[in-house]
């Protein structure tokens, strides 16, 4: 019995669902939103039932395409690794494999990770580096590099990781001795903490709220981390530095009622140049990581 979907198209139907919609996922993926939109009516007029209920604002998933969409998820995986067991037969991944990334994503994400890694892959030598801005991975001799945000138009590969909500977060400390912001109003009596070197990351996914004006900058991530635990602000930043203090009690989340979910700023992304000599390796790297991403 031949197929009636193809596994390209089902891809894009389940970036859909991740993503929470059509422009999300065709922004995560770099493609224009009517090559998803065909590829999702192609396979409901392929298997005869509606899959999306779509609205102006969002799409759900219809009984129907729950059941469809779980099935799916399961086979693809079953099929992805069907492929890596057989092209792995009779080969033996090896030899530097250099991976990019802003400094927090490699101590909270990829670091704690590296040794087990090492003892599945024992002939791939890893190098991680750690930049705050876009490199280019030419220049920089880079296979693959972690990007978080939404991507620009490039040539590079990418392959999604997931999403990382953002936070307004400080330590019990600060709000002991300040007082606990009730509505985004209230933030400009507040010490802020915030980027020196990228201003977009000043602003905060909060209603009511343009770019924030900070009173205390620093260019890395985890330098304004360490300085919310001090008791020295208020800051934003991503999940995948801050949910593990938010969940034993070192950082407060704030005004939850006012943040906005779904930004640009969420998305994390592996890109590469999928061409490369190094191709396999990163597909055995980003295979073995994204599972074990906490975002």
């Amino acid at each position: 019995m031949n197929l009636k979907t193809r596994s390209d198209d089902l891809e894009l139907l389940l970036a859909v669902i991740e993503f929470g919609g059509f422009s999300a996922a065709a922004d995560a993926l770099n493609i224009q939103v009517a090559r998803i939109s065909r590829s999702v009516t192609k396979i409901e007029k392929d298997i005869g039932t509606a899959i999306l209920i779509r609205t102006t604002r969002r799409v759900m998933l219809t009984d129907e395409g729950k059941k469809f969409i779980d099935a799916v998820s399961i086979g693809l995986q079953h099929i992805k690794n069907a492929e890596a067991d057989i092209t792995a037969q009779g080969e033996i991944l090896q030899g530097k494999l250099r991976i990019d990334a802003v400094s927090p994503f490699i101590f909270h994400q990829i670091a704690p990770h590296i040794n087990v890694f090492n003892k599945a892959y024992p002939n791939i030598e890893i190098e991680l580096n750690s930049n705050e801005g876009i490199v280019d991975l030419i220049e920089k001799r880079t296979d693959v590099a972690i990007r978080i945000g939404k991507l620009e138009d490039s040539t590079l590969h990418a392959k999604i990781l997931g999403k990382s909500s953002l936070f307004i977060v400080a330590s019990p400390q600060y709000i002991e001795q300040n007082g606990l912001p009730k509505n985004p109003t209230e933030l400009k009596n507040h010490t802020l903490i915030g980027f020196s070197n990228i201003k977009a990351l000043n602003k905060w996914p909060i209603r009511g709220v343009d770019t924030i004006t900070p009173t205390i900058t620093a260019s890395n991530g985890e330098t304004i981390r360490q300085l919310a635990l001090s008791g020295s602000g208020i800051t934003c930043l991503s999940g995948f530095m801050v949910k593990q203090d938010i969940e034993s009690g070192k950082l407060i989340s704030l005004i939850n009622s006012y943040t906005i979910q779904g930004t640009d700023r969420e998305l994390v992304n592996a890109v590469y140049y999928k061409s490369s000599a190094a191709s396999k390796k990163v597909k055995a790297f980003i295979d073995f990581i994204k599972p074990k991403l906490t975002l």
